[in-house]
């Protein structure tokens, strides 16, 4: 399965949900790889410690890094640009787009989806670094997204210190420690909600697999040559 996670601007936590989503999928003992398409190198560096539980590799070494893998998780450049969206689509199964509750960032997924439409893949928007004192905004958020019948996982990833502690020692947020050197005491909370995403991908897989069983990636023609010169 080959997922991309997508985002037109910076800010909504695009990096830390590829690690952490493939991070998850590792630790139920996937063969699970991370390929850093941004030009940033966000994941590069967050996972040049070696301390995550799966490979991270940049975009030019993928080829051969994600030979065996069972799952490939793409942290995808940040843009807005059709033809590089019709590209991610071609190498994708699934596409996730962290959205924050600003209305900013629920704008730009709007946009996103409707380019992905034409596509006819399966995504969904997560929403991110939600704020447990602001409920209010992330049901306002879920409901402006599902206004455009835009899938929104039931999975919400919390407004959490842990999360940057954990980028900052180069490792997922269940393991994330203050400046004291103490456990978080919320950082279960950060993993448990992109487990749940996991789940939740898993599933919408299926079920697009199930009603789209001679799908093939926008442009690969895998007919005979001869059938398409015919053509």
């Amino acid at each position: 399965m080959f997922i991309t996670v997508f985002g037109q601007k910076g800010g909504v936590a695009k990096t830390c949900s590829s690690v952490h989503i493939a991070a998850c999928w590792s630790h139920q003992h996937k063969r699970v790889v991370l390929v850093d398409a941004d030009r940033n190198r966000s994941a590069t560096a967050y996972g040049a410690r070696g301390l995550l539980p799966c490979p991270v590799v940049p975009i030019e070494a993928a080829a051969k890094a994600t030979r065996y893998a069972e799952i490939v998780i793409t942290d995808g450049q940040a843009s807005s640009n059709e033809e590089e969206m019709k590209n991610l689509v071609e190498g994708s199964d699934f596409i996730l787009l962290p959205t924050t509750t600003q209305s900013r960032s629920i704008e730009l997924t709007v946009e996103m989806a409707q380019m992905i439409n034409k596509y006819k893949i399966p995504y969904a928007a997560l929403l991110v670094k939600v704020d447990s004192r602001k409920e209010a905004a992330a049901e306002n958020a879920q409901e402006l997204l599902e206004g455009f019948d835009i899938k929104v996982l039931d999975a919400q990833i919390p407004l959490l210190s842990a999360f940057e502690y954990a980028e900052t020692e180069g490792v997922t947020v269940d393991q994330a420690i203050d400046k004291r050197g103490r456990a978080n005491p919320r950082r279960m909370v950060g993993w448990a909600a992109y487990c749940s995403a996991c789940n939740e991908i898993d599933v919408l897989f299926e079920e697009h697999q199930k009603l789209n069983q001679n799908h093939l990636p926008i442009g690969w023609d895998f007919s005979l040559i001869e059938q398409r010169m015919a053509a």
